[in-house]
């Protein structure tokens, strides 16, 4: 496991981290399991100030930022999840925040972060392109550049969200959680395999975005020059060393879901427990849906890790 991830670290942040981001709903979903043919586990990010599971890792990092450097100010990249719980975090602490994100980028995503007080600036045509302008501008002005899953903190953070899962009542057999940079993954990834090894943990990518898939099973870095997904928030064409290193010892198998069952998998959360769950957040369960066979009969928990779609995505996607 990583030397930089630890149990003890992640407990720590627990009761550090904003309690409004913590102690989510978690929960056996009876009609989804029933037409899955699994018993389905949902734990659900999706309801808190900026509907995704970032704010847990942006607060952790702006409280040991502050701790450290006092209100210096914070430049970051994001595909939208990201900047909005760093936004939350760092109106909460008083931090000037400036956040890089595509021309191409969610538009409630981005209301949501000016709303929250960011400074917003939009460049190139993807999220990398966007954080490749962020470091840039970061040496330019000084100010601290902070990149979810180099830094540790916001994986630190994401790591409470397997320290919950593991007090569900009964054993789980699976964990499938969506990966993006890898933040999400390598935190809860560290904590289960640290207090329950035998549980399987399952990276979930999109197919047409697989460079983190590639990549931790190459062994090497891969790359891409665009990435063809709806799930904006794990379209990652430029995977980050440092999370890959994270992933090596504490992810069984990563799987690639097509966008047409990822779509798939949003109207049935939708229909099944009444919740808006963007792509990024449904790719789990549309795993289940393109390797049933591989799961069933098993407990299985997926993390509904944001639930931020536009109007025009809602009536498109979900009806």
């Amino acid at each position: 496991m990583s030397s930089r991830i630890s149990p003890q670290a992640i407990e720590a942040a627990s009761h550090l981290i904003d309690p409004v981001f913590l102690n989510t709903p978690q929960f056996l979903a009876d009609s989804l399991s029933a037409e899955l043919g699994v018993e389905l586990v949902v734990k659900v990010e999706t309801v808190n100030p900026i509907r995704s599971f970032k704010g847990r890792g942006a607060d952790y990092f702006m409280q040991q930022h502050v701790e450290a450097r006092g209100p210096a100010p914070v430049v970051c990249a994001s595909a939208g999840n990201f900047g909005q719980g760093m936004a939350y975090a760092a109106r909460k602490h008083g931090v000037p925040l400036t956040v890089f994100a595509s021309v191409n980028a969610n538009s409630l995503k981005l209301e949501r972060m000016r709303a929250l007080g960011a400074e917003l600036r939009l460049e190139g045509e993807d999220f990398d392109a966007a954080k490749l302008a962020a470091k840039a501008y970061a040496a330019q002005s000084g100010a601290i550049f902070v990149e979810d899953s180099r830094d540790v903190e916001p994986t630190i953070g994401a790591g409470t969200i397997g320290l919950e899962l593991l007090r569900y009542p009964q054993p789980l057999d699976a964990l499938l959680v969506p990966l993006g940079n890898g933040a999400l993954l390598a935190g809860v990834g560290h904590w289960v395999k640290a207090q329950r090894p035998q549980v399987q943990v399952i990276g979930v990518c999109a197919a047409g975005a697989p460079a983190m898939e590639q990549s931790w099973r190459s062994g090497r870095l891969v790359t891409h020059e665009r990435i063809h997904t709806i799930a904006d928030g794990i379209g990652v064409r430029l995977p980050v060393p440092e999370a890959l290193e994270d992933l090596r010892d504490v992810v069984d198998d990563i799987l690639l879901v097509e966008d047409a069952l990822t779509l798939e998998a949003m109207r049935l959360l939708h229909r099944h427990l009444g919740l808006v769950v963007e792509p990024s957040g449904a790719v789990g369960v549309g795993a289940l849906l393109a390797h049933g066979a591989r799961f069933r009969g098993q407990r299985v928990a997926t993390v509904l890790c944001g639930g931020n779609l536009t109007p025009q995505q809602m009536r498109d996607w979900l009806a």
